[in-house]
């Protein structure tokens, strides 16, 4: 018979499962419920209780869409936990923390596809964790700290290095990797003054080029609480139930291309949020402060996928036309004549094409790149890869596919049923996860994940095709258009 794992935390005992030889904890509460007064406020650590706590089950998801939240009074709602997989805890084992995405407005650390299983049969341990998200976790709000998100990451990473040691972990060599959103967020907590000494290593997958000054922050929330005809202030919103600011939230999403004009091109994703340069919390955007040798101990791992934007554009890219992809180009091109510069480097795109491409270079590929680049001009180390592999003909190696492939979540039975499947893929996944995964394992255990560390004049990277291979950056007609950019805090173009 085997024995249910206990561990003793700093708040009291938990009790898990072994399953298929590791031991995994789940909905730890690492933060007491964001509720009342406690709603827009900092997080604050968890209460102590007596006896043992099951941890068997997920904690509930913050208030998002879909997550049926409707009030903020109930003082039960512990929905900031996190979870832990352990294969053996007594081994002094790296820790590898996962930050999920979501564009600042979704996710989970129940969802299916993370879990941390395979990593921690790998030889560390795996710790996921939930955080505020949209208006709750990062919209400006008067009497508010910003960035109560990434606060509430803070904080588990803090909850790591009290606790993680009894779970068979090293707090003294922990990575922490995140996609998406939460490669945004990383990018924030490298820089961040009350972040330091909680990670040694990040690995960003998709980092996303927006980080928003409070000026233009204020400007998003006051037009989401104008929805409802209130202030964004905390006495205000705090008697606006989380599913009225959801509402309003997606209203303003609605209207977003409508503002570009005052908003800029933050306008034109899917998401009103992002991480506030408050000068506080965040004092400037991440490239800005890892070139100024912010950070310079943390080492970073950091790519995307080739093809980034495809997963938002494939039922468009037929019906772009060629005056949409001049405007986009004008409003998210680094220069005046960007629609000339991208068609003469891509001379053989479609409008669809185009409009993909450049879609994919400022959201995520170029900001990704940039980091590295700030990493090593701040006096610290870099390693850059890109996805190139892809099961599916329709979305490419689109965002999001390399955390299935990290996580060991997608199988070979499921590509092979998908009806856009491409040849010889569902041969070839299990593989490419498994160098990935590897890689990313080595990384966390010896800060090396086997390839030359990026430069500016080599530009070193992995590139995940059917079989790894380093070469120089492959996006070199990107990379020149983008070469003298400088990505940084985005602000309103015209003060509403």
């Amino acid at each position: 018979m085997t024995i249910d794992p206990e561990v003793r935390t700093t708040a009291g005992v938990v009790r898990g499962r072994w399953e298929h030889a590791v031991a995994v904890f789940r909905g730890i509460p690492y933060a007491q419920p964001p509720v009342g007064a406690r709603r827009f406020a900092a997080p604050v650590p968890a209460q102590p209780w007596d006896g043992c706590r099951d941890a068997l089950k997920f904690g509930p998801p913050v208030p998002q869409a879909g997550s049926a939240v409707s009030g903020t009074s109930d003082s039960s709602r512990n929905c900031l936990t996190l979870n832990v997989w352990s294969p053996d805890l007594g081994a002094g084992l790296p820790v590898m923390v996962w930050i999920h995405g979501g564009a600042y407005l979704e996710g989970t650390s129940g969802n299916p596809h993370h879990d941390g299983a395979t990593l921690a049969r790998s030889g560390v341990v795996m710790v996921s964790l939930n955080y505020r998200v949209g208006v709750e976790g990062f919209a400006h709000i008067a009497g508010a700290p910003d960035n109560r998100g990434i606060l509430d990451q803070a904080a588990a990473l803090r909850w790591v290095q009290d606790n993680v040691a009894a779970f068979g972990g090293d707090p003294g060599n922990v990575t922490v990797f995140g996609q998406s959103a939460g490669a945004g967020c990383l990018a924030a907590l490298m820089t961040m003054p009350l972040a330091a000494g909680l990670f040694q290593r990040a690995i960003a997958q998709s980092v996303p080029g927006t980080y928003f000054s409070t000026r233009l922050a204020a400007a998003i929330s006051a037009t989401i609480a104008g929805e409802l005809g209130v202030q964004a202030t905390v006495d205000e919103l705090s008697r606006i139930s989380p599913g009225a600011l959801i509402d309003a939230t997606d209203a303003v999403i609605q209207k977003m291309p409508g503002l570009v004009e005052s908003w800029g091109p933050m306008a034109l994703t899917p998401t009103p949020f992002s991480p506030v340069v408050d000068g506080d919390v965040l004092p400037h955007a991440p490239w800005r402060a890892l070139a100024g040798g912010a950070g310079r101990g943390i080492d970073l791992l950091v790519g995307h996928t080739r093809d980034e934007y495809r997963l938002f554009t494939t039922r468009l890219a037929s019906e772009v036309t060629a005056e949409q992809v001049t405007a986009t180009l004008e409003r998210l091109g680094p220069a005046s004549d960007s629609h000339s510069v991208y068609r003469a480097a891509y001379p053989d795109a479609s409008p669809g094409q185009l409009y993909e491409i450049v879609n994919s270079d400022w959201l995520f590929r170029m900001p990704s790149l940039h980091l590295a680049g700030a990493r090593h001009a701040g006096g610290g180390r870099a390693w850059t890869y890109e996805l190139c592999w892809s099961y599916n003909r329709d979305e490419g190696a689109s965002h999001s596919l390399d955390v299935l492939l990290v996580f060991g979540t997608l199988s070979a039975d499921e590509v092979r049923r998908h009806p856009s499947a491409v040849p010889n893929a569902a041969d070839e996944v299990v593989s490419v996860a498994h160098h990935m995964r590897t890689d990313w394992l080595n990384f966390a255990t010896t800060g090396n994940p086997g390839w030359k560390p990026y430069d500016p004049e080599t530009r070193s990277t992995r590139v995940y095709t059917a079989e790894p291979i380093t070469q120089p950056y492959p996006e070199e007609q990107s990379l020149c258009i983008w070469h003298t950019h400088r990505f940084d805090t985005l602000d309103l173009l015209h003060p509403e």
